[in-house]
């Protein structure tokens, strides 16, 4: 797992190409921007739209201006580091120095305090205090891979999904059934679908 990044496809059906909010962490949401990882890569974080998209549904809100292809580029960079530094607490492999490096140094930016203020309604949300500059939304993600190798329960339950296609890293839940797969109505029912295949092939063979 610990290989270099390959670049990822961008011409697959757009079932692959959905963004995943489901991997149980910021880091690992944006780990999971890459689809079918390691063999066959495929691009899910490849332009502005997409980005704008990623950074709503993880709950993320770039202050205005900022610049679309800068941030990709930091994000496809710090999606590579915290691949290497995940993957290692399953097979076990040595995260590169420059993996731990950048997530680092990214997480070195301190995130904006969130404020409240007083109205004739109550307290509320101080307008634009969820607005991040690039390096603010950058530290949070790097701040959360961190947080993620630092605790040990949830360590322990970041697992891969059997699907040899996709391979999404995910934290299994706290509480109740361990996941064998990403999803099972992705993943999980595409492997019950082709056991049955397998099956009825066994029994006219047969």
């Amino acid at each position: 797992m610990g290989a270099g990044p390959q670049a990822p496809r961008t011409r697959v059906t757009a079932r692959a190409r959905d963004l995943r909010f489901d991997a149980g962490s910021l880091s690992l949401n944006l780990v999971a921007t890459v689809g079918r990882r390691p063999v066959d890569p495929v691009e899910r974080l490849g332009d502005a739209e997409r980005l704008a998209a990623w950074c709503s549904g993880v709950g993320l809100t770039p202050a205005p201006g900022y610049e679309a292809e800068a941030l990709l580029r930091s994000l496809h960079a710090l999606r590579d580091a915290a691949y290497d530094i995940a993957s290692s607490l399953l097979d076990g492999h040595r995260p590169s120095p420059a993996s731990v490096d950048l997530v680092n140094g990214l997480a070195a930016c301190e995130p904006p305090v969130v404020r409240l203020e007083l109205t004739p309604a109550g307290v509320r949300p101080a307008p634009g205090g969820d607005l991040l500059t690039e390096d603010a939304l950058l530290s949070m993600v790097a701040r959360d891979l961190i947080g993620l190798v630092s605790d040990a329960s949830r360590g322990e339950r970041l697992t891969m999904c059997a699907s040899e296609v996709c391979r999404m890293l995910y934290l299994n839940p706290a509480s109740g059934r361990a996941r064998q797969w990403c999803s099972m109505r992705r993943c999980g029912n595409n492997a019950k679908a082709a056991a049955h295949r397998r099956r009825r092939a066994a029994t006219a063979e047969g």
